[in-house]
């Protein structure tokens, strides 16, 4: 089934729906059932999953998956105050259709350009830990704080979104710039980037 569809299935004895999307960056699954249910479906996924080497993952797990693939987390990365824009997420916002909340503003930043652009850094050195909230240093100067952090275990180090200023700035000027980020008071050296860094083209989500 294509990505971003969604259908009825069969699911044990009982019913679900699955959508085909994915918050991990990886071909998959969201399955909703009834709260009844919840129990019955996860018995019978983890029977089915039990010859594919089917492991169970948590919480922790997600963060480290989505923060790699650079998903937004609502709450954390993103908030009513945050543009959409300013987020990367202006491909999800169409202007050319009928009004709507939130259009006004979103015209009104196109023309007035960015004030600030959210990267995704991962930090060079492989051992400190990130969390959120620790300061983003460019060309040597605090510039904001990381709104989420996670490691990332694919690409090898940990890994961190933030707001960066760029008033009056291209992205490539904003990329070109020296990063660092203080981990509990030490200084790390941190690749940034506007796409994600794992799988930018999103080709593993399709297959």
């Amino acid at each position: 089934n294509p990505f971003g569809t969604a259908q009825d299935i069969e699911l044990g004895l009982g019913l679900a729906r699955v959508h085909r999307v994915t918050y991990v960056g990886e071909l998959g699954w969201e399955v909703y059932v009834s709260a009844d249910m919840a129990a019955h479906a996860f018995e019978t996924l983890h029977a089915a999953g039990q010859e594919f080497g089917l492991k169970l993952c948590g919480m922790h797990m997600m963060d480290c998956a989505r923060i790699e693939k650079g998903f937004r987390h609502f709450g954390h990365d993103i908030t009513p105050e945050d543009h959409v824009l300013e987020a990367g997420l202006g491909f999800a916002v169409k202007t050319d259709k009928p009004d709507f909340i939130g259009r006004d503003a979103v015209l009104r930043k196109k023309d007035e350009g960015l004030s600030a652009r959210l990267l995704q850094f991962r930090l060079k050195d492989p051992e400190p830990l990130l969390y959120h909230n620790e300061p983003i240093l460019r060309d040597g100067k605090i510039v904001g704080y990381l709104s989420s952090g996670a490691y990332g275990h694919h690409l090898g180090g940990a890994m961190g979104l933030g707001y960066v200023p760029c008033r009056g700035e291209t992205a490539a000027q904003v990329l070109s710039s020296r990063y660092e980020i203080d981990v509990a008071g030490t200084r790390v050296a941190a690749e940034a980037s506007l796409k994600p860094m794992y799988d930018p083209a999103s080709e593993r989500v399709k297959v």
